[in-house]
């Protein structure tokens, strides 16, 4: 069983994204649940640049970890057995946040074509998996849910000089709320900044785009970040981080006094897992993937109402009980997710794709 799985996300914008974050950790994963193994072969590749030796080359399956619904990310010709993953159609559930113009359309109705052929298809969630159905037509049946799971890095850290260390890098304040991930729509920023206001609560934003100039502000799609930047660009209680090393996300997670996810809409969830692996107290919206991946270790809000959001900040953070029990559950319910069961389910899969 010789299977190409496309690591150009590894090499892509996607690389320090989730999709990137995906890629890289089914590999490694598949990696060890393959070792010493004759039976199957895993061979990673960048379809972008090695389609030639594609043509050459004998696989039983090839795995596109990412699908757009904008862009041609599928091949016309089918030269094995296909699997894709599918992380979330956002796009889709937010046309106007996210226009896809004269050729997205056209692409989108070519991607709806190309997805409808392929073997089988990978969702995070049962949340994605209703969506791919709804949005792009796909059989459930065709379509296995593979839970992600938060890197090893993430735990519990005791040293303390990492701790001091982490916060006069990033002059970080005594509490705060802290947001990883992009700053789109969905994301819903204005709502978080304006609850940690009201909860009287500094928040810490990390990853890329939170400190990328070059995002296009007049973009419909960014036209709530860029309100953000007009409100609180200024604020000394709104700290920007821009992307972080893994080792310094670990600290920050540490530190953070309460982690909080307000997405009006998410297909997996996995920054509130990584929070639960760091011993961080979680706050979410109580949206259906959300909901779904935290259980009962985390307190959910209505991501509309930022005085909901604030008042669940607040509890966490002045509550000892309220954030003790928190801990003591996210610690639970992480345990429950792991790349080496993804790895495995995975290549389950595999063989059932084609071996049917």
């Amino acid at each position: 069983m010789k299977i190409a799985i496309d690591s150009n996300p590894l090499v892509s914008g996607h690389r320090v994204r989730g999709v990137g974050v995906y890629t890289r950790e089914t590999l490694e994963a598949l990696k060890k649940a393959t070792k010493g193994r004759k039976d199957i072969k895993i061979v990673p590749l960048d379809f972008s640049t090695q389609n030639s030796k594609l043509k050459t080359q004998n696989f039983d399956l090839i795995h596109y970890p990412y699908f757009h619904p904008y862009f041609l990310t599928l091949p016309f010709r089918k030269q094995a057995k296909i699997i894709v993953t599918i992380h979330d159609t956002i796009p889709l559930i937010y046309p106007k946040q996210y226009p896809p113009g004269i050729r997205g359309k056209f692409k989108f109705k070519l991607q709806k074509f190309l997805i409808n052929r392929v073997d089988g298809v990978i969702a995070p969630s049962e949340t994605s998996k209703k969506d791919v159905v709804r949005f792009l037509g796909v059989h459930q049946e065709k379509i296995k849910v593979i839970y992600e799971a938060p890197r090893e890095i993430f735990k519990l850290i005791t040293d303390n000089r990492k701790l001091k260390t982490a916060t006069r890098k990033y002059d970080l304040p005594k509490r705060f709320a802290l947001y990883l991930g992009d700053v789109n729509y969905n994301k819903n920023l204005l709502n978080l900044a304006e609850a940690c206001n009201i909860a009287k609560i500094p928040l810490v934003l990390v990853g890329k785009q939170t400190t990328d100039m070059s995002i296009d502000l007049s973009h419909v799609e960014n036209q709530s970040y860029a309100e953000f930047l007009n409100r609180y660009s200024k604020d000394s209680n709104m700290l920007r981080l821009g992307f972080v090393p893994d080792e310094d996300l670990v600290a920050i997670f540490n530190l953070a006094s309460v982690y909080c996810q307000p997405s009006f809409y998410e297909g997996f969830g996995l920054s509130i897992l990584e929070a639960m692996a760091c011993g961080t107290a979680v706050v979410c919206a109580k949206t259906q993937a959300l909901v779904e991946i935290a259980g009962d270790a985390a307190l959910f809000v209505d991501p509309h109402k930022p005085k909901d959001i604030a008042k669940k900040l607040g509890e966490i953070v002045k509550i000892s009980q309220t954030k003790e029990d928190l801990v003591k559950k996210g610690f639970a319910r992480v345990k429950e997710f792991s790349w080496e069961k993804a790895a495995k389910e995975t290549i389950d899969y595999y063989k059932l794709i084609i071996n049917g």
